[in-house]
């Protein structure tokens, strides 16, 4: 068996379980990082098809980028997966048969390809000659060049559109000036007031003839049942 053989099971075994645990993880934390290692194996099957730019294009877009900030959210909001489950076996039988379909189609697709005897080995021979991430620039910037300039300016709208929403004033925020902290001195936060550190109980007052104290007198009188 060739190594690229070898490698191609090892990477596709590796990402049917990373597939499988993402969708069998309790923690959608792990089942996000389960998801980074699908990703990761997806770009090496990449790699063995001569196809470097889509490989490093699903590392840097998806693992670099929409992942980070898939967990970034995840691990903020703190989502309840336990109201999420609910109704799980509920919704199964019909989930299996979408995903049955899918498979059964999918091999469809594969069996035809199989099939293929003379198209893959010309397709081979060009790869081998002609650089493919050339070629796509190529496409990319005379063929399609109005497309990527419209995803490249709704991009932009959605950078600037994010940046105006986190930039708008709300009233339940409490917001402090920046240059009003800069320009704040201890003095004016704080006042340091000098005090004894231990002082002597002021002495019970009592009346000219000598008796008990007043306070007492008074607390007397007020007692339920005293007489006059």
């Amino acid at each position: 068996m060739d190594i690229k053989i070898g490698f191609f099971y090892l990477f596709s075994l590796l990402l049917l379980f990373a597939a499988f645990k993402v969708v069998t993880s309790r923690s959608a934390v792990h089942a996000a990082l389960y998801l980074v290692m699908a990703f990761f194996q997806a770009a090496a099957l990449w790699v063995l098809l001569k196809a470097e730019f889509l490989a490093i294009t699903l590392v840097l877009v998806y693992v670099g980028a929409v992942m980070v900030l898939f967990l970034f959210v995840v691990m903020i909001l703190d989502i309840n997966t336990d109201s999420l489950r609910q109704g799980f076996w509920k919704h199964f039988p019909l989930a299996a048969t979408v995903g049955a379909l899918i498979a059964f189609e999918m091999a469809l697709v594969l069996m035809g390809g199989f099939r293929l005897t003379d198209e893959p080995k010309t397709v081979e021979a060009i790869a081998g000659q002609v650089a493919n991430t050339k070629e796509l620039g190529k496409l990319m910037y005379s063929q399609y060049l109005y497309p990527l300039e419209i995803a490249a300016v709704l991009l932009l709208v959605a950078i600037i559109a994010a940046i105006a929403l986190t930039m708008r004033e709300r009233k339940d925020s409490k917001y402090v000036d920046p240059s009003m902290q800069v320009r704040v001195k201890a003095r004016d936060r704080m006042q340091v007031i000098k005090m004894d550190a231990t002082k002597d109980a002021p002495a019970p007052a009592v009346d000219a003839a000598g008796s008990e104290p007043i306070a007492s007198q008074a607390t007397a009188a007020a007692a339920p049942g005293a007489k006059a």
